[in-house]
């Protein structure tokens, strides 16, 4: 698991930096969306809540220097987002719903306005914070879907009522003409 790593008066040698880029750099090539947050001014209790929510979605939220960012960012889709690598920033990486990634540290940061959010990458796409706001605003993947599924089966659905329908007249006729036939 990544050390925090807490100002500047927080030193690594060089294999712990090392294996922190890897782990940064096999998450952000795992990751389905990225969300970078100013975290300034919370509190480390307010900090281990916001993890204990995105931890209970498989969400990981991790506080690093810019420079390993940026260096574990090399190669992957993140990199897009090199100039967010400025100030203090904190880092939710979700691996499975992207879009609920986004919600739920929007969903923290209604609650604490303390945590900013800058940007987000969402399956490889760069947003501004307005954006996320939109996407977190998408149901989720699988109603998505289904409702999809639905608008494809639809005219099918239709079509075969419309074929239903003119053969249950042309029924109705043979049936009406059989019936005269007999009386005559």
């Amino acid at each position: 698991m990544i050390r925090l790593l807490w100002g500047r008066g927080c030193k690594l040698n060089r294999s712990e930096k090392e294996q922190v880029i890897k782990e940064l750099k096999n998450g952000f090539t795992k990751a389905k969306a990225v969300v970078f947050t100013d975290y300034r001014g919370l509190t480390v209790a307010q900090l281990s809540d916001l993890r204990r929510l995105l931890r209970e979605g498989n969400f990981e939220y991790k506080v690093v220097k810019n420079t390993l960012a940026m260096i574990a960012s090399e190669g992957t889709s993140v990199s897009v987002a090199k100039d967010s690598f400025k100030g203090p920033i904190g880092i939710a990486i979700g691996y499975e719903d992207p879009v609920l990634t986004v919600k739920k540290v929007l969903e923290y940061s209604k609650k604490n306005d303390k945590l900013k959010v800058n940007v987000g990458l969402v399956e490889g796409t760069l947003y501004a914070a307005g954006d996320l706001k939109a996407i977190a605003d998408l149901p989720p993947k699988q109603i998505l879907l289904s409702i999809m599924a639905g608008a494809f089966q639809a005219p099918l659905t239709k079509m075969a009522c419309l074929l239903n329908a003119t053969l249950g007249k042309f029924e109705y006729a043979l049936e009406a003409l059989k019936d005269k036939k007999e009386k005559s």
